[in-house]
């Protein structure tokens, strides 16, 4: 049988990487394979190290949303289809919308022999409503595509069952969308991918290490989202902030014992400009306890979105 090929979308911090991990979980406890596709403006994420830490064969398009990317999306799927999954996730850039019309469809007409293509789930993110115009313009015309909502706390059973039943049309809905105000909105980000080698001596654990970093950050900057994980040989750290003022969500060894070594991977999206942004992030990592080697850094803001295609109603 074909691969589903089943997009999610949602805004930045919403938890579509969350959802994915847990529906791959469920469906195997149902015997069934699933890989996944993570989609980035830059090219270094933290997302595709976590995933396949957990297990999941995954793929990335990066460079770009997956209208702009629209052959390499399909590339990505081809080359994870031959692990025979029965399910592919496809995690759409947080800051993309317009989904339906410049990738779904297209997907319908021209890919459907070799994929079953399911239906748009977009992920509400935790914040109900943003102050901000940009960050509510681009909120506001994800939900407006939505084939599917799924709400954090709700049953992914559920809406796996739903997903996969074949009861809801794919791409029902798309977007009259002024696609200059779509670049403002994107462009109002800036967006940092910045890996480091961290040398402490004497050793230190991760959570010591990067846990008064994301306070110095948090203070600094206005979050939009941010993502570190952190690799040493007692183990990896994940940590996660959705916005100024919030619990950050954890996972790993917070107990690990002190390291030497820590490979440290970034991902920080933000209302600001990019070279104050990196400034930022430059000097706090340079407050660490450690001796750093930057071995990659990026910090721009997004380009303006020029679909490879768009099939509208």
């Amino acid at each position: 049988m074909k691969p589903m090929l089943a997009i999610v979308g949602g805004f930045l911090g919403a938890g579509k990487t969350t959802l994915i991990l847990s529906a791959a979980r469920l469906l195997g406890q149902r015997g069934l394979r699933v890989a996944a596709i993570l989609n980035d403006q830059g090219d270094d994420l933290v997302d595709t190290h976590y995933a396949g830490a957990m297990g999941l064969a995954c793929d990335q398009v990066t460079g770009g949303c997956f209208c702009c990317r629209f052959p390499d999306l399909v590339e990505a799927a081809g080359r994870l289809a031959e692990y025979r999954p029965d399910v592919i996730f496809a995690e759409a850039v947080g800051s993309c919308t317009d989904i339906v019309a410049t990738t779904l469809r297209p997907l319908l007409r021209d890919h459907g022999d070799r994929f079953r293509i399911a239906p748009l789930t977009v992920v509400l993110h935790p914040q109900p409503a943003f102050d901000d115009p940009d960050l509510d313009f681009l909120y506001r015309n994800q939900l407006a595509e939505a084939d599917l909502l799924f709400e954090r706390g709700h049953s992914v059973a559920a809406w796996l069952d739903r997903l996969l039943s074949g009861s809801i049309a794919a791409g029902a809905r798309t977007l009259d969308i002024d696609y200059a105000r779509y670049a403002e909105a994107e462009a109002a980000l800036a967006w940092l991918n910045a890996r480091v080698t961290a040398e402490a001596e004497p050793p230190i654990s991760a959570a010591m290490l990067v846990g008064p970093l994301l306070d110095r950050l948090e203070a600094r900057i206005r979050i939009v989202h941010l993502k570190l994980y952190t690799e040493s040989d007692a183990g990896y750290l994940k940590a996660a902030l959705t916005g100024n003022g919030r619990d950050p969500a954890i996972e790993g060894a917070l107990d690990a014992s002190p390291s030497g070594r820590h490979d440290i991977l970034l991902n920080l999206r933000a209302l600001a400009d990019p070279e104050s942004l990196r400034a930022i992030v430059e000097r706090e990592f340079a407050a660490l306890p450690a001796r750093l080697a930057w071995r990659k850094v990026q910090c721009f803001r997004p380009s303006p979105p020029v679909p490879y295609q768009r099939l509208g109603a």
